[in-house]
This record gives structure tokens, sequence and C-alpha cells, in this order.
């Protein structure tokens, strides 16, 4: 049986005026533990003639665990606590990307050759064969990240400025990932002719168009017509990049139990953005049978129009080996509904519909959350591949790809491969380029 832990806790970093005495430190570890305050690292940031000032960092349970901890430090004689920092908002402060060059700029010629008068010789050279942008400028290696802000994580529709640092994320794991520029695009708007027209409108600015935390039923509408009206790639992440990386867990799934994918019962809790993409690459990866439920009609209409079984949740639980829930609602499947040897991804963040380590305790086989089927495993390969055939479309057979080279980079007893793996993206891209042939 296998499950993926999830840590639930917040980290905090304590700045703290110590007396420079022996022990000091270990007074305050002690006063931590008694307290069940996690360590991390400890190191000190400036000293005085009698004092230090270390910065202790801690895992703990909430605020109110931490308010615990600080009465229990300022109690101690010789201890202050001067500042509490959160590392999070410590990373985001400022934002986490902005715009370099890559030529240098140290002399009037190096001016010259970049700018005036020499890069008329390249706009020549572009205006004579548009496609030579994708060499002589950054087009062929860039990507929007164009987002409304009307489904942000699980935080739903916060508007595109709060959903910002999500883009910003984006674009950070698109350079360290695979050497993509990626560009955010805020739209505040939810009408669908004024999205798809804004979309089009900077499309020559890109090599492909990433939609992201789009809402359902738009991204669906909006996604289809700018795939059909442009002539580059277009790809909503939620749907097809999440796709993609479940479907890699299910093959490695059912490599190692034997499980036929193909004519397994997947049950599908959600049919939103993320439930729907599941089911329609799911159904082109040949699976057979595939349940789902939503409270809202519309979606589960789609699941019907696409081949798909409509039901409730009793009975998608009660009839389904496979359950994927995409639902946003923590701790919708209860114990109680957990099928002996079930595999249950419940892949909702920041909080799953069933804990793994809950769902393996009630008889489910394998089960993990949403912190490890991560779509960032296959968007920035999905993109670089694109990229680098110059393909004008997403096809199920590049994500099917995505899906085998990410299953294929697996190791040991993982579901999935670390995002951070460099070479998974590389094996992701080049299996991407070449399906699109």
């Amino acid at each position: 049986m296998m499950t993926v832990r999830r840590e639930q806790k917040l980290l905090r970093i304590l700045r703290l005026r110590v007396l420079d005495k022996p022990g000091y430190l270990g007074k305050i570890a002690t006063r931590i533990g008694e307290l069940d305050g996690n360590i991390g690292e400890i190191s000190i940031v400036s000293q005085g003639p009698d004092y230090l000032i270390r910065e202790i960092s801690l895992q703990i349970d909430d605020e109110a665990h931490l308010s615990q901890l600080l009465d229990g430090l300022c109690s101690l004689d010789g201890v202050t606590v001067e500042m509490v920092i959160d590392p999070v908002e410590q990373a985001h402060r400022g934002g986490k990307i902005g715009m370099k060059s890559l030529v240098p700029l140290d002399s009037i010629a190096e001016m010259r050759k970049i700018y005036t008068p020499g890069v008329a010789q390249i706009c020549k050279i572009i205006h004579k064969d548009l496609s030579q942008s994708r060499a002589f400028t950054s087009i062929g290696n860039s990507v929007a990240v164009v987002t409304n802000g009307t489904a942000i994580l699980g935080l739903g529709n916060i508007g595109p400025v709060a959903g910002m640092p999500v883009m910003e994320g984006k674009a950070v794991l698109y350079e360290q990932l695979v050497g993509i520029s990626a560009i955010p695009i805020l739209i505040d708007s939810r009408d669908v002719d004024e999205i798809v027209s804004t979309i089009k409108g900077i499309a020559p600015t890109f090599g492909a168009i990433h939609l992201e935390d789009i809402a359902a039923p738009e991204c669906f509408e909006i996604e289809e017509r700018l795939t059909k009206e442009l002539n580059i790639p277009v790809l909503h992440d939620d749907q097809h990049a999440t796709a993609a990386v479940v479907l890699a867990a299910l093959i490695t799934v059912s490599q190692r139990s034997g499980l036929s994918l193909a004519n397994s019962h997947v049950g599908i809790i959600g049919l939103g953005a993320a439930g729907s993409g599941i089911a329609e690459l799911l159904q082109a990866y040949g699976v057979k049978e595939i349940f789902g439920t939503d409270l809202r009609q519309d979606a589960m209409d789609r699941l019907s129009a696409r081949g798909g079984i409509a039901t409730s949740l009793k009975n998608l639980m009660t009839e389904a080996n496979i359950v994927i829930a995409t639902t946003g609602v923590p701790n919708l499947i209860k114990p109680d509904m957990v099928q002996p040897n079930q595999i249950i991804l419940a892949i909702s963040n920041p909080d799953p519909e069933i804990d793994p380590e809950l769902a393996i305790a009630s008889g489910a086989r394998f089960a993990a959350d949403g912190r490890t089927i991560n779509n960032a495993l296959a968007f920035p390969g999905l993109f670089k591949g694109a990229l680098l055939a110059d393909a004008e479309r997403f096809t199920d057979e590049m994500k099917i790809a995505a899906a085998n080279a990410i299953a294929g980079q697996t190791r040991l007893d993982d579901l999935v491969p670390s995002i951070l793996d460099r070479s998974v993206h590389d094996h992701v891209a080049r299996a991407v380029a070449v399906a699109s042939k």
C-alpha cells in the first residue's frame, strides 16, 4: 500500500535577542520542545557586547500555537522576541520575477548592434518572413500565462490581481525548470468574447498561450475558440496539465499492481475544469468506463455527452475502483465510503477530499493528494516541447506522451517523480515534441 504524507504545518522564523552566556540556547530549545514546536534552522545574524541575535525557524500548528510559543519564550530571563518573520511573505515581497536582458550593454558599439541602427536589419528580415521572428526574437521561447482570477487555487473567484502571485510562481517554474520566459497577463473580465479578443490581440507577442485559473464553464469555450482561431498552441493548465499528471500516476499504479487501466471503473468527483480535463484524457487513453458526479447539472450533461456515466457520489464510490476527486471540498470523502483496495487521488489544494493516510487506513490500496499530483510536473515540459516543435496546437497524443514520460521517470515507491528534477521536464519536453509531429 502506498500513501503520501501531508504536512500541514506553518513555517515561521523567530528573531530572538539572547544573552551571550552558556546554556541559553539549550533553555530556548527546551522551552520550544515543551510547547510542541519543531525547530529547523538556527543561525546567528548579529551580536553585541553581551548578546546574540539568533533566528530560529519553527514549524507550528497555527497562529494560536505561535502565541503559546511566544509567551513561553518571553517568560525566559535573558530572551527577548524581536520579530516574527513569515518566510512565505518574505519570499514574495517585491514580486518573484523581472525582465532581464540576455545581451550586454556596456558600449555605444553594443547599443548600435542591439538597438538603432543595427536592429533595423533584423526588422527587415522578419518583415520578409515572419517565421524568422522565432529565430531573432524572444517570441519562440515566450509564453503568456493568462488569468481572469475566477478560480485561483482553492480560493475561488478572488480576481486577477489577487491571483498574480500564482501567475508569478508559474513564471518562476517555467524559467527555472525549462528556460522559458513566461509573462503573467491579468484580464479583469468574465466576458468570454472580451477575454478571447484580448488574448488574440496580444498573441503575436508569444509562442504559446497558457490559460490559468479560469473558472468553468467559461474556460472550455475560451480554450476551444482560441485553439481554433490562433496558430500557436493554447492550453488550459488546470484541465490538461492536471490530467497528464493524473494519467501518469495511474500508469505507475497500473504497472506496479497489474491493474488494467483501460478496463478499470474510474470515478471522478467534481467535473469542473480539472475533472473534465481528466475525463477527456483518460477516454483518449482508452479507459472505457468513467463515472462522474457534480452538483451542477451542466457539468453532468457534459460528461454524458462525451460517453461518461453521470451518477451520485454514493454510487460512484461503490462502483469505481479508481476515484479522482477535484471538488475543492475538504473531507468530502468519508472513511466509510472507501472500498477495499480502491485507488484514491484526492487532488484538491490546499486541502484534499480525504487525507491520504486516512484513505489508506480505511482500506485504499494507493492514495495521494494535490501536493503530489501537481500539474507543475507537466505544464513546463508540455509547453517547452510544443515550442521546440513549432506546434500550432496541443493534441491528445502530446498530453499522453507527457504522461508516459512522467511515469517513465518515476522512481522507487513514488507515484510521480519530483517536480524539481530537471531531467523529468527535459524528458517530457522531448516526448511532447516528438508526439507533435
